[in-house]
């Protein structure tokens, strides 16, 4: 049915995600060591660990407040032990129980990686790989707006092409683009254009090729987002927060998210409803966005079965940014503040979300996990495109465009086992299994239409509507990928101390691209490939591990753009290959890390050439390295300092190319350095509610705005602090929590496609927010 949204229908069409064989599931066995007891996930048949009542050992200093969140749940306990000494704890008092236990490391920073990611529950100090994890608190204290902001916290990460605002869009280890698949769910593929949104938890990257895992996909690694689950104990909160660009430019949000148990099985339910509306902080344009996410648990003796849904409803500002005068290779002369484009310039749409898991625990060493994920997102956009700029008249011309009945969805299952089991002296730990995938990207009307010069030094809005000139030879841009796969990793521990890693992937898969009304096809390429792993870990102490791998990655080469010839199953695709070895620390279950260091190739990267006939010719004889070093650290510094910070270092160039325009370049956008520093520091006691006070800096450093590197991105520092403050009314908690984003205003560049349209990044943004818990 039609959704209207600020006056605009999106047509919410849907197709079927089409084969199968998307829904493959195959099971298959190992070993998978026992799940850290530090997982979030609260399973019933789990044995708690005893809750302490004693009066706590006084002190000279004042309780933190995590220590005053745990001993509020132990009061409470107590006074159910008084009132039903003979009882056996329920359900919920044990989930009640088991949350005061991980509050302390909440708010420590202590980063609990997700068993989605790794398709296991081992340690990260028992991998092979570097995982590098934003917490849940960190989200809570930071308040990033979307994936890119989430992840200033993880090195060697910069932001490419967003699409003007309206996609994801993260380069890992040199390599990342928008819609490259690269986007998690709980594990899962997602197409939906932005990921990070109040039903996430976490986040959580996996740095390197992934194919292993994951199946086609570039060399830079994923990013796992977390789902927040259903819980067995019952409380909520409802927050309210206002927020500001400048006194004009203000904006509200709201937040409500309820979770607890139905019944005494096992049962439980997670309801989450948010909406904003807020001015964008240029001089037009606005953000509005509704989320709706309901979820149902059931936590069984053996058996866990989650299933959740969400619907977002949203429009944004579809931005392009300002531009670079390629002689001076500075910024356009005009104010921050000021858009090239107009006010009709947005995306609007709809996305729907519906993902199931089933998790089932054989006995204590083996278990099953099957999942299912389906992905949907229509969108429609006005997007007047800048075509030249006279930097010294100011005259500039453009090209009304835009975007028409736009849907991407994706339908995606697994199944694997993982387990252990002893081979002579030696103990195995193995995951084996299976997924599926199919996703198509089609885009139904693109619209191509000329309009009138536009100056802007002297701008005059609102002369021009959105354009209506569909092209018939670039609408219908389609691509549609599927792939089946098996998969199977061994952790082979030869001594206590040091474990072989081998893996391989068996992947078949097919796609067709191409785009015209008539359609004209540009890819049809259908292979399949085998993928191997390697890796070693030794482990010095108990709290320190090295680490070496090897791993690579496949993604076919596609184009839906007619360049002469059609690419086919004789065109090689795009192959990464990686060799990384660092060192990996989890101290007092306090404060943990990675030092890594890599080289990574792709080959077969795809080209053009004009021949001498005048005629595009395609190759795939390119080649790019990114070689770096990366540090990543988050936890707690003492009983009142926690702290998450990176430094990435990564050299990312063209190795081979025909195109000698681009040999030895640098990679668009990739920042040969990029660091992060974030402080909290916890008061206890003050006021007499709870006082945490934080802030840090990100600083990326320069960056090519185009392939051929004829002007650079300038490097930036950005600073954020915030505080928050938990106190009681009527012995109701409230938090209170003000948070001041690009503390000092600074005006930098976070991407760029080319030299006429690079991304602005976002002014100084104060927000107060109140929230009730319950």
């Amino acid at each position: 049915m039609p959704v209207h949204l600020d006056g605009l229908c999106v047509n919410g069409r849907r197709t079927h995600a089409g084969k199968s064989r998307a829904s493959l599931l195959i099971g298959a066995a190992v070993l998978l060591a026992e799940c850290s007891s530090n997982t979030t996930t609260v399973r019933a048949q789990s044995a708690l660990p005893p809750v302490t009542v004693d009066a706590p050992v006084q002190r000279p200093k004042p309780a933190r407040a995590s220590e005053q969140s745990s001993r509020r749940t132990q009061t409470a306990a107590r006074q159910r032990n008084r009132n039903s000494a003979s009882a056996a704890p329920t359900l919920s008092e044990r989930a009640a129980a088991e949350a005061a236990a991980q509050q302390a490391a909440k708010l420590g920073y202590r980063a609990m990686p997700s068993a989605t990611t790794l398709r296991s529950g081992a340690s990260p100090l028992d991998t092979s790989q570097a995982v590098n994890v934003v917490p849940e608190q960190v989200l809570k204290d930071q308040l990033p707006r979307n994936i890119d902001d989430a992840l200033i916290n993880v090195s060697g990460i910069t932001q490419t092409n967003t699409l003007a605002g309206s996609q994801d869009a993260v380069i890992r280890r040199g390599f990342g683009d928008n819609r490259d698949g690269s986007i998690m769910r709980n594990g899962m593929p997602l197409v939906q254009g932005r990921s990070l949104n109040p039903a996430v938890e976490s986040v959580e990257v996996l740095k390197g090729p992934a194919s292993l895992l994951y199946g086609i996909m570039d060399p830079g690694g994923i990013v796992n987002t977390i789902s927040k689950r259903p819980e067995l104990y019952q409380h909520g909160s409802i927050t309210l927060l206002g927020s500001a660009f400048n006194a004009s430019k203000t904006g509200a949000d709201g937040l409500l998210d309820i979770t607890g148990p139905i019944g005494e099985q096992g049962l439980a339910y997670r309801f989450i409803g948010y909406g904003v509306s807020e001015d964008y902080w240029r001089n037009f344009g606005r953000h509005r966005e509704i989320l709706v996410a309901p979820s149902l648990a059931w936590y069984g003796q053996d058996t866990t079965v989650q299933l959740n849904y969400e619907h977002r409803e949203f429009i944004y500002p579809f931005d392009r940014g300002t531009a670079f005068n390629p002689a001076t290779k500075a910024p356009l002369a005009v104010p921050s503040t000021r858009r090239l484009d107009e006010p009709f310039n947005n995306t609007w749409g709809t996305s729907d979300l519906i993902q199931g898991s089933v998790e089932h625990r054989f006995d204590q060493d083996w278990k099953l996990y099957a999942g299912y994920s389906y992905n949907t997102e229509t969108f429609s956009a006005n997007q007047l495109r800048i075509t030249n700029i006279n930097f010294t008249t100011g005259n500039e011309t453009r090209s009304n465009d835009g975007t028409g009945s736009s849907l991407s969805n994706v339908s995606y299952g697994t199944s694997y086992i993982s387990g252990s089991f002893w081979l002579g002296d030696m103990r195995n730990e193995v995951v084996f299994g299976g997924d599926g995938q199919y996703r198509t990207i089609y885009r139904d009307n693109l619209i191509r239409q000329t309009t009138p010069a536009f100056n802007v030094y002297n701008p005059v809005y609102g002369l021009i509507g959105p354009g209506s000139t569909v092209s018939n030879s670039d609408s219908a841009q389609t691509d549609k990928l599927g792939q089946w796969s098996l998969f199977a990793q061994d952790t082979l521990h030869l001594t206590e101390r040091f474990a072989l890693v081998g893996g391989v992937r068996y992947m078949d898969y097919d796609q067709i691209a191409g785009r015209g009304k008539p359609f004209k096809t540009n890819t049809n390429v259908s292979q399949d490939k085998v993928l191997p792993l390697g890796g070693a870990i030794f482990k010095l102490t108990d709290q320190i591990s090295l680490y070496a791998s090897y791993t690579q990655s496949l993604k076919p080469n596609s184009t839906i753009a007619p360049i002469g010839v059609v690419i086919d199953s004789n065109v090689a695709p795009e192959e990464g290959v990686s060799y990384e070895a660092g060192v990996k620390f989890d101290l007092n279950k306090r404060i943990s890390g990675t030092l890594a260091l890599y080289d990574l190739d792709k080959k077969n990267v795809q080209t053009t050439k004009t021949n001498s006939a005048g005629v595009v010719e395609l190759h795939t004889v390119g080649r790019a390295h990114s070689r770096g070093i990366e540090l990543d650290v988050t936890g707690r510094l003492t009983d009142g300092w926690a702290l998450i910070g990176s430094y990435g270092y990564t050299d990312a160039r063209v190795t081979a190319s025909d195109d000698l325009t681009l040999l030895g370049k640098k990679l668009q956008n990739v920042a040969l350095n990029t660091a992060s520093l974030y402080l909290v520091y916890d008061f206890g006691t003050v006021l007499p509610g709870q006082l945490r006070l934080g802030g840090g800096a990100r600083y990326v450093g320069d960056r090519p705005g185009d392939s051929i590197n004829s002007f650079f991105l300038p490097s930036y520092v950005v600073a954020d602090i915030f505080a928050t403050y938990e106190t009681k009314h009527q012995n109701t908690p409230v938090i209170y929590q003000f948070n001041v984003k690009n503390l000092f205003d600074t005006v930098y560049y976070s991407s760029a496609v080319n030299n006429l349209n690079v991304a602005i990044g976002d002014a100084r943004r104060v927000s107060l927010s109140a929230t009730v818990k319950f």
